[in-house]
């Protein structure tokens, strides 16, 4: 068993994990891996601030829910430290769905987008941290799946080249933003108001 770091509320050096485990419950573990999750908001209703997005996110939700649709796509603009992502992290939850994460820089090209889009569970949600810093190309790949949820491949060039169609499992895309200028109209446009 790997050794861990513990930190005690008592001067006492740490023992080994095994016969401390017992002697102490006001025990922290730095390595604890699951202390985020455990500290951030299961619910809405643990979400503290932003009472006016909390509260219109939740009509949208039992909307999303009463009709059995997945939620609209929704876009969290704002400085950083609002609880952009917090909020993010909940919606899944809320609607016991699948959860995917990750950030517009990373997507440099459609190919990086497509693993996200095939891989989302019906009513499931895709958080897009700094989504202004998607790339042209991925932007407008994107359009389709929010749209329709189909995506076109193009295969091959030239005159070989052809187009699939992939049909895409209804599923909610979360944008952050802390820059919303940088935002083109088309893509906010596709984000529910």
């Amino acid at each position: 068993m790997a050794r861990r770091t513990v930190v005690t509320g008592d001067d006492q050096e740490p023992e080994d994990e095994e016969r401390t485990a017992v002697n102490s419950s006001a025990r922290f573990s730095i390595d604890d891996r699951d202390l985020d999750d455990d500290l951030r908001p299961q619910s809405l209703t643990e979400v503290i601030g932003q009472r006016k997005v909390v509260e219109r996110v939740r009509i949208m939700l039992e909307a999303a829910q009463a009709r059995g649709d997945a939620l609209g796509h929704l876009l969290f603009e704002g400085p950083p430290g609002l609880g952009k992502t917090t909020l993010a992290m909940v919606l899944p939850k809320e609607l016991g769905s699948d959860f995917q994460i990750t950030s517009g820089p990373t997507l440099r090209a459609p190919k990086d987008l497509l693993p996200y889009l095939t891989r989302a569970s019906e009513k499931s949600v895709l958080f897009i941290d700094e989504i202004h810093r998607l790339p042209p190309a991925v932007e407008e790949f994107i359009y389709p799946a929010m749209e329709d949820f189909r995506v076109d491949i193009a295969l091959g060039e030239g005159l070989n080249a052809r187009t699939v169609n992939m049909s895409l499992k209804p599923f909610t895309i979360v944008g952050a933003t802390t820059r919303s200028g940088m935002l083109t109209a088309p893509l906010r446009d596709r984000f529910v108001n």
